[in-house]
C-alpha cells in the first residue's frame, strides 16, 4: 500500500503536498513587535486548525497558518474599517478593507461560505461558471453581474484590477506559487488564501464561514447559523456511533488504476464513524486518501454491505460499462449502491462540493438514512441518492 497525502475534495487537488504553498511560498514572519492597540477578543475556533481571527481596538487580524498550527510562516491578513488607519506593525501583512463587497471567489467552496454569510450577491468574480450552484450567484451570472476570471493559475490580472474587487480568494494546489499573485497585490487588490480543504474534520472544513464572517462584518449571524449546525452534527452523530450494527463499506472507484479510499484521519473517513459504519481503513493513519489498487479493495467489495461515493456515474448499468468485474461486489448484487450526485442541476454542478462543505450536518443526516434507515425514518436524502 502506497499512501499519498491530499485530501477527498472534487479531484481537483489531488495532494495534501499543498501546504508546501504556505509554507514556502507565503513566508510572512509572525510580527514580534508589539501591537499598538488592545486585544479585544478572539473567535471562537472548536474545530478548524488552518486560521484563527483576533480582535483588537480599531482592527482584525487573520491569520492563516502554513500547515496546521501556528509558526513562523503564518500568513497574516489586517481587516480595516474602510479609511481607517492602518495599525504599526504588520509590514508584511495584507491590508483588506471592510465589509468586503466586491469579492472574487475561485472555488465554489468560497460561494457555498458567501452563501452561509448571506453575501453571495456581493460575488463579482469566479473562477468557473462551470461548478456553480448557487441560485444567487447563477442568477446574477445570468445577468451579466459576475465574470469569468479564469481558473487559478491562469487568471486574468488585468480584467481583475480593472474589477477593482474589495478581496480576491483563492485556494492553493501543489505547485502555486504566491508570488503569482504580486501583479494582483502590488495593484492593490489582496489576495487570501483559503485552505479549508485541508482540514480533517467535516466541522472544521464548515467552521471556515467564520472567516467569512470577519471579513464581511456578519459574525453574529454566522455564529448563530454555526452553533445550530454544530449541535445538529453532534445529535446525529450520538445516534450514528451508538447503532447496533455496524455495516461495512467500500468507498469510491479506482481512476486511472488508482482505488483512492479515505485514509482513518480525513474528514470523510470521520463522517463514515459518525455515522456508524465498520469501515476497513478506519485505522490507517493518514489525512489524505490511500491509493490502492483493485486487487486490494476487490475482497472487502465482494463482501461490503455498501458501495458510496462512485463518483460520476449515474446507474448500476454505467458502473457495469467501467468494468464488468463490479458486478460481482455484494453491494452491486443488492442494490445498495449510493452516490452523492442528487443535486447535480443542468450545469453538471454538484451542490454536494459547494453547500455540502458548509452542511456537515445534512451529509451524516443522509449517511445515516442510508446505513441505519430505522434510526431517521423520517429524513429524505438531501445530497445522496440511489443508483439502480
Amino acid at each position: 500500500m502506497r499512501k499519498i497525502n491530499y485530501p477527498l475534495l472534487t479531484g481537483m487537488y489531488t495532494c495534501l503536498l499543498a501546504f508546501l504553498l504556505l509554507s514556502s511560498s507565503c513566508r510572512q514572519a509572525t510580527n514580534h513587535k508589539q501591537h499598538h492597540s488592545a486585544k479585544t477578543g478572539s473567535a471562537e475556533i472548536k474545530y478548524a486548525k488552518g486560521f484563527a481571527i483576533d480582535y483588537y481596538d480599531g482592527y482584525k487580524l487573520v491569520s492563516v497558518y502554513s500547515g496546521f498550527g501556528p509558526t513562523a510562516d503564518t500568513a497574516q491578513y489586517v481587516l480595516l474599517a474602510k479609511g481607517a488607519k492602518a495599525p504599526e506593525g504588520f509590514p508584511k501583512s495584507q491590508l483588506i478593507s471592510i465589509p468586503v463587497k466586491r469579492l472574487v471567489a475561485m472555488s465554489s467552496t468560497h460561494v457555498a461560505q458567501a452563501d452561509f454569510a448571506g453575501v453571495s450577491d456581493d460575488i463579482i468574480g469566479l473562477g468557473s461558471f462551470k461548478y456553480i450552484s448557487s441560485a444567487v450567484v447563477r442568477k446574477n451570472i445570468a445577468a451579466g453581474k459576475v465574470r469569468d476570471v479564469g481558473v487559478d493559475g491562469t487568471m486574468n490580472d488585468e480584467m481583475l484590477i480593472s474589477m477593482k474587487p474589495g478581496l480576491v480568494i483563492v485556494m492553493g494546489n501543489p505547485d502555486a506559487k504566491y508570488s503569482k499573485y504580486e501583479t494582483l497585490t502590488r495593484a492593490g487588490v489582496p489576495v487570501m488564501l483559503n485552505s479549508e480543504w485541508l482540514e480533517t474534520s467535516p466541522l472544521g472544513r464548515a467552521e471556515w464561514v467564520k472567516v467569512m464572517a470577519a471579513l464581511t462584518n456578519t459574525e453574529d449571524v454566522v455564529d448563530q447559523k454555526f452553533d445550530a449546525i454544530e449541535k445538529e452534527y453532534h445529535r446525529l452523530a450520538e445516534i450514528g456511533r451508538h447503532a447496533k450494527d455496524k455495516p461495512t463499506l467500500i468507498s469510491g472507484m479506482p481512476f486511472k488504476g488508482v482505488w483512492n479510499v479515505p485514509d482513518g484521519d480525513s474528514y470523510m473517513a470521520e463522517f463514515y464513524k459518525d455515522a456508524g459504519t465498520n469501515y476497513k481503513w478506519r485505522n490507517v493513519k493518514g489525512k489524505g486518501s490511500l491509493a490502492l489498487n483493485f486487487e486490494t479493495v476487490a475482497p472487502e467489495a465482494l463482501k461490503a454491505d455498501y458501495w458510496l461515493n462512485v463518483g460520476y456515474v449515474d446507474s448500476k448499468k454505467d458502473i457495469r460499462a467501467t468494468d464488468v468485474r463490479y458486478a460481482d461486489f455484494k453491494p452491486f448484487k443488492t442494490g445498495k449502491i449510493f452516490n452523492y450526485n442528487k443535486r447535480v442541476n443542468d450545469l453538471g454542478s454538484n451542490d454536494y462540493w459547494e453547500s455540502g462543505s458548509v452542511s456537515p450536518h445534512l451529509i451524516l443526516a443522509d449517511l445515516i438514512r442510508i446505513l441505519h434507515p430505522e434510526l431517521l425514518p423520517q429524513h429524505q436524502l438531501f445530497y445522496y441518492k440511489q443508483l439502480n
